[in-house]
């Protein structure tokens, strides 16, 4: 990693090991210690080729070691102690990095950059063989609190290398030009040194999907509102009733073609007769004629 220092900086037992942590990193980077943002003195600022992030660094005034806590009420504490260090105000340094943030993004967006990926943290020197734990622990969402040194400077680069999940799409140029919006081009490198520790000249095309990963799109179907749920109802209906004009068409011909219009011959037909009875013979009477 790339490490500038303001000419003329007078850097504390911490800064000076916080440099050392820095420059023994492997890590693709450029940090700018002891600068001036406008009207804040910061204690570094570090370019990656995803994004930046603004550091105060504090050391111990004596040996501490335990168990880091950190407390919404802004009381810093390790195994139950009050943290002893090297400042007057330790409650204060939340404040401090993010006034710092704001005025690296405001330098940024004056410069017409984008300032969305600008983090910000503190870390925190122990003495040597001395070991604080958590080594990481997040204040806030894009605030951070780590412990390093140049005996166990993991975490560092840990979070150096994954403060910021955007794309590495600060390049030399950008990078030159960040230094510029920030009013530290004085301290910016030259491109053969930020090639050299891994800063791209162009950004990297975006990351082809393989073909066996891509899933087919499926057309999505129009939503049904009251206004088609009637039109199918009448469309429904209306097939129902053409259909039964047809079923009755088809029975009225079927009976039509069974009954011929023809009419029956006679002998098809069946006469009944009906018997008049025969009246009785009339017998002529006499007077007087017996039997009659």
């Amino acid at each position: 990693m790339l490490v500038r220092i303001r000419p003329g900086a007078e850097l504390t037992g911490a800064e000076r090991e916080f440099v050392e942590c820095l420059r023994a990193l492997s890590s693709t980077g450029l940090a700018l210690v002891d600068c001036r943002v406008g009207d804040r003195r910061l204690g570094a600022v570090v370019i990656t080729p995803r994004g930046i992030t603004v550091i105060e660094v504090k050391g111990f005034r004596r040996r501490q070691s335990g168990l880091l806590a950190l407390s919404a009420q802004g009381e810093w504490t390790i195994s139950d102690s009050p943290l002893d260090l090297d400042v007057e105000n330790p409650h204060g340094l939340t404040d401090r990095v993010e006034h710092g943030v704001h005025a690296v993004r405001v330098a940024l967006e004056n410069a017409l950059q984008d300032s969305r990926h600008v983090c910000g943290g503190v870390v925190l020197i122990p003495y040597r063989g001395v070991v604080v734990r958590p080594a990481r622990t997040a204040l806030r969402p894009g605030l951070d609190v780590l412990v390093a040194n140049t005996v166990d400077a993991h975490e560092l680069q840990i979070y150096l290398e994954g403060f910021s999940a955007g794309p590495r799409d600060w390049t030399i140029d950008r990078v030159r030009n960040t230094c510029t919006a920030l009013g530290l081009a004085e301290l910016a490198p030259n491109r053969a040194d930020l090639a050299e520790d891994g800063f791209q000249e162009n950004r990297p095309p975006p990351t082809p999907i393989p073909q066996q990963m891509r899933k087919p799109v499926e057309p999505t179907p129009p939503p049904v509102t009251e206004g088609s749920r009637g039109k199918l109802a009448s469309v429904v209906v209306l097939a129902v009733a053409l259909l039964g004009v047809l079923v009755v068409f088809v029975v009225v011909g079927a009976a039509l073609i069974r009954d011929s219009p023809r009419p029956r011959p006679m002998s098809e037909t069946t006469e009944t007769t009906t018997s008049v009875p025969t009246p009785a013979s009339q017998v002529q009477c006499w007077p007087f004629q017996p039997d009659c």
